[in-house]
């Protein structure tokens, strides 16, 4: 090396010091200075890790003065360089000495990095080159914002995800019955329209009890953070904005929390949104003389949001009018009128008839074929249905002929594409539940108890509700010196429970009562009493907490036998891998008994539920235990009715629960009227079963075909191989845990401070979707995980592996040969909603050149290349890099130009599938708005727009170097 005053280099291993310029050579040590950083650093001249940084003819350049020009010159004078060019401001011909370039100037293209000696890892441009690729793939995947819920593969909910996830702006009902997923549903919408990017602002509104459920689903299934706004959380959010719900993207809150606060209510009107869920949606009520306060707030917000979600497991609970009422929030010019709803449903039932016959696998008959003509008449169907008909056509022509004629019904009639619901009857995979109760003997502790409260209330009236918790009655009035927990020493159902456990060693119980203190308590008998390995889960505890408590009930080894659960037990978690629940009390709300169950009745539980009952004769708990049993089956079938049958009855049910002794033939006629009413509502909702929408809602083929879609892309061994290495590049460290799962946490080297989808203290995670079901505390990794999304965005966001020099050692060529492998990427901008990625994703585009210019990347692969590859030290590397400059320049224009030439290929392939794909989806939703009034006139003139403007997108799409590698052949 040869230095000389006023000369500028760059330190090869701190690049971030700037541009550096000597000031001192006194014997064998040079003296940089680095103004940028008000850095010194001294060297050793013979092995100084700097490199000599000389720009060339073309490039632009900044001076200290902070103005810019085009070198056309590049001059050397006393081992200083100086350049010669036009100034860009005043195009005047100027000269800037070197040691007046920029101290700030950085080398952000991959040349000006490699001719400036800042030269990668070997393995940093592989990985560099195979997350583009990899990205380029996951872009354009017809699976994209499917794969990365931690959820079951059930066809129906990835089904009506894949429908109307991918819509702009969708407006649907989700109202699958209980225990099939519509929460799941939802996550998985949400998750789409975020990941595709149409949607950025989102607001779910719930119930107060779900408001923890909503929160922890979407977070442990999507890894999506919500943020619950209630007084406090606006009140805090002043500090940042007037309006505290612009402060978040994702918010959560209640509906009673708008209902109660105009001010609250106004501020979220006020705020953009871009989807809306709302839970629970049967809650609002409706008639047109007077609707709820619940429902105008729905309503208002609903005009203003373009995206809505309404979910409710029971549609017709408060009458079918109030079902039309949850359709109009969702399209007003399409359901306009009651009556005209009412009419147009009536025609439903030909066409379920139509579809009935497709999915039989007999002939149609001639009634059956006109039928289908008559429904489907602006169809030529006539050759379709004679390949159904025709012997001599295959099994499989007949079945897709059979799938095109029902497609074509599913489209052009019923209310499918506002509308999904899904029932247990048509669904496949439910457990049977088999209740077992138990009497036990009133304590006399509890009897005291209750003359206690009786005499001190002056009355017997309400006093033996307090039955219902008879442990909470006893605590009013037990001794401080008795512990807080000595009802546990007399109680039998603390008996029978041990009795129970110990007889059912092997079984994991899940056990749910309805408060913390009783949770506790509980536990603490079987543990301190029989040894019995319980834990607890309760609304105290933090999310950490729970999680703990939830991994070591699922441990099949050493993990606890029994879960203890408050009522937030019954809600945001399911515990499938067990069967056996005890209800260790009784709720009075018939949808809360059916949340307790619904944590091991869920549709893939592979056992029938076991459902466990002890109760103390001569109560409250009794009489309840007879009332849902006797009267609503609420225990071995689900009730969709059970409350708006509770809001009937409750009233003769509360004053019979009050009773020291229930008249016995009072309570025997309120259940036979229980039942009879159960029976009449029961019946009425199966007679109102639209088979039409089963049949869209559950997705049939196509949901099948998802599936197996999904799994085979989770089979694929490369994203392992390949999200490791990420890990390895970015500087996660990995610790193998067992148990199909990893320990990750960030090393001290990593090449960022944080990470997003990183916690502090480190995650586990597994690529085993049945490891993550089965663990609450474990993520599963897949493509759109954000901690993967993160490691791609820090890997490409950065000049980690553009650069690259290596050796190839064949003796078949010369010493010296030269080839240069440029990457470049083709890509384009958009607004969101055009999803042009889509069409043209950032497309990884490889150029292989020999020392002649000749174009080997069409056959020699990257793979196969890289390995016969050796890396070279930075120092060594940077010397080749000098000496090969001149070869080097001509080979990269070269390179430059065949990129540009693929640009246009791959811009007229993408503008031809943006046709066909949008083109085809207008024409179809064009025709069939003619004869299905769901096809909202909005969405049309969408696609409309999409389709005229993302043309223009495209053509604008541009070619850049993204990395470039030079390869040096040695015999050595």
């Amino acid at each position: 090396m040869s230095f000389s005053i006023g000369q500028r280099w760059i330190s090869d291993s701190e690049s971030e010091l700037g541009l550096g310029t000597v000031v001192a050579i006194e014997g064998r040590m040079v003296t940089l200075l680095f103004p940028a950083s008000g850095e010194n650093r001294f060297y050793a001249m013979a092995d100084a890790p700097v490199t000599r940084v000389v720009f060339n003819v073309g490039d632009d350049i900044t001076s200290t003065e902070d103005w810019s020009m085009t070198i056309t010159e590049v001059e050397e004078a006393d081992e200083l360089i100086v350049y010669h060019g036009v100034r860009h401001d005043t195009e005047e011909t100027v000269q800037l000495r070197e040691m007046f370039l920029s101290h700030f100037l950085k080398f952000n293209k991959p040349q000006d990095r490699l001719f400036a000696g800042q030269v990668d890892r070997f393995d940093s441009f592989v990985v560099r080159y195979q997350t583009l690729v990899k990205r380029f793939e996951q872009q354009q995947s017809e699976l994209k914002g499917l794969m990365g819920g931690k959820v079951s593969l059930i066809p129906h909910q990835l089904y009506i995800a894949s429908e109307v996830g991918r819509r702009i702006s969708p407006r649907v009902l989700l109202s699958d019955e209980v225990g099939l997923g519509k929460t799941i549903e939802a996550g998985l919408i949400i998750h789409q329209q975020l990941i595709s990017g149409l949607a950025k602002r989102v607001l779910i509104v719930v119930p107060d009890a779900l408001q923890y459920q909503w929160l922890i689903e979407m977070l442990r299934r999507f890894n999506m953070h919500f943020s619950l706004f209630d007084e406090d959380r606006c009140i805090e959010a002043y500090a940042e904005a007037d309006n505290p719900f612009e402060t978040e993207q994702l918010v959560l809150c209640s509906l009673s929390f708008l209902r109660g606060s105009k001010k609250r209510f106004e501020q979220v009107a006020e705020a953009d949104w871009d989807l809306m869920i709302v839970d629970e949606a049967h809650h609002l009520q409706w008639d047109e003389a007077t609707p709820s306060r619940e429902y105008q707030i729905i309503e208002t917000l609903a005009k203003q949001i373009a995206g809505v979600l309404l979910l409710t497991a029971t549609p017709d609970q408060l009458g079918h009018q109030s079902h039309f009422a949850r359709l109009r929030l969702l399209d007003p010019d399409r359901f306009y009128d009651y009556q005209a709803f009412i009419d147009e449903e009536q025609h439903y039932q030909p066409v379920a008839e139509a579809a009935q016959s497709l999915l039989a696998s007999s002939l149609l008959s001639t009634k059956q074929a006109n039928q289908l003509s008559e429904l489907l008449s602006e169809n030529d169907i006539e050759p379709l249905l004679a390949l159904i008909n025709d012997s001599a056509s295959s099994y499989e022509q007949q079945q897709q002929a059979r799938e095109e004629l029902l497609q074509h019904l599913l489209d052009r009639h019923g209310t499918g594409r506002v509308l999904f619901r899904n029932t247990r009857s048509a669904i496949e995979g439910f457990p049977m539940r088999q209740l077992a109760n138990y009497p036990l003997s009133l304590p006399s502790q509890y009897k005291t108890a209750l003359k206690v409260q009786q005499m001190m209330q002056g009355s017997n009236a309400g006093a033996n509700n307090q039955l219902m918790f008879p442990e909470e009655l006893y605590q009013q009035f037990e001794g401080e010196s008795e512990g807080e927990a000595s009802w546990c020493k007399f109680d039998p159902r603390i008996d029978w429970l041990i009795g129970f456990l110990l007889a059912h060693k092997q079984k994991k119980v899940l056990l749910i009562c309805a408060k913390a203190a009783t949770a506790l308590a509980i536990e603490d008998a079987v543990r301190t009493r029989e040894g019995i390995r319980g834990t607890v889960f309760h609304e105290d505890m933090s999310l950490i907490e729970r999680d703990k408590a939830a991994a070591y009930f699922a441990q099949d080894e050493a993990g606890a036998q029994l879960m203890v659960c408050s009522e937030i037990g019954s809600e945001g978690r399911n515990f499938q891998f067990a069967h056996h629940i005890v209800l260790f009390d009784l709720p009075m709300n018939p949808d809360l008994l059916e949340q307790r169950i619904g944590r091991l009745d869920r549709i893939g539980q592979q056992n029938d539920i076991q459902i466990h009952v002890p109760y103390l004769e001569g109560t409250p708990q009794q009489t309840l235990l007879r009332w849902y049993h006797e009267g609503l089956n609420a225990f071995e079938q689900t009730c969709p009715a059970g409350s708006a049958i509770f809001a009937e009855f409750g009233e003769t049910l509360t004053g019979l629960l009050g009773q020291n002794t229930p008249d016995e033939a009072e309570l025997n006629t309120l259940i036979k009227e229980t039942a009879k009413r159960y029976q009449e509502v029961k019946a009425k909702l199966d007679a109102g079963r639209d088979r039409l929408l089963e049949i869209h809602s559950s997705g049939g083929n196509k949901a099948a075909e998802l599936i197996e879609k999904i799994q085979a892309a989770e089979q694929d061994p490369h994203f392992v191989t390949f999200s490791l290495r990420l890990f390895d590049t970015i500087g996660i460290n990995q610790d193998d845990k067992g148990e199909n799962a990893l320990v990750l946490h960030a090393s001290e080297q990593m090449l960022v401070p944080s990470i997003n989808g990183l916690p502090e203290d480190g995650c586990t995670i597994t690529y085993d979707r049945d490891t993550a079901l089965s663990r609450d505390e474990i993520q599963l990794m897949s493509w759109e995980h954000p901690l993967i999304q993160s490691c791609i965005d820090t890997i490409l966001g950065a000049d980690l592996g553009t650069t690259s020099v290596a050796l190839l050692k064949n003796r078949a060529l010369p010493v010296g040969s030269l080839f240069v492998e440029g990457i470049f990427v083709v890509e384009t901008s958009a607004p969101a909603e055009y999803q042009i990625e889509r069409y043209l994703p950032a497309t990884p585009v490889r150029i292989l050149l020999d020392k002649n210019g000749g174009n080997l990347s069409a056959n020699v692969d990257f793979e196969q290349f890289n390995q016969q590859l050796s890396a070279v030290n930075r120092h060594l590397a940077a010397k080749l890099i000098s000496a090969s400059q001149t070869q080097i320049h001509p080979l990269l224009a070269q390179a430059n130009e065949l990129a540009q030439q693929q640009l246009a290929t791959i811009v007229e392939q993408a503008s031809e599938h943006m046709k066909q794909s949008l083109n085809g989806e207008l024409e179809r939703l064009e025709a069939l708005s003619a004869v299905n009034p769901s096809i909202r006139k909005d969405e049309l003139d969408t696609l409309r727009s999409l389709r005229d403007n993302a043309g223009d997108y495209l053509q604008k799409a541009q070619v850049k170097l993204d990395a470039l590698r030079v390869i040096l052949v040695s015999h050595n």
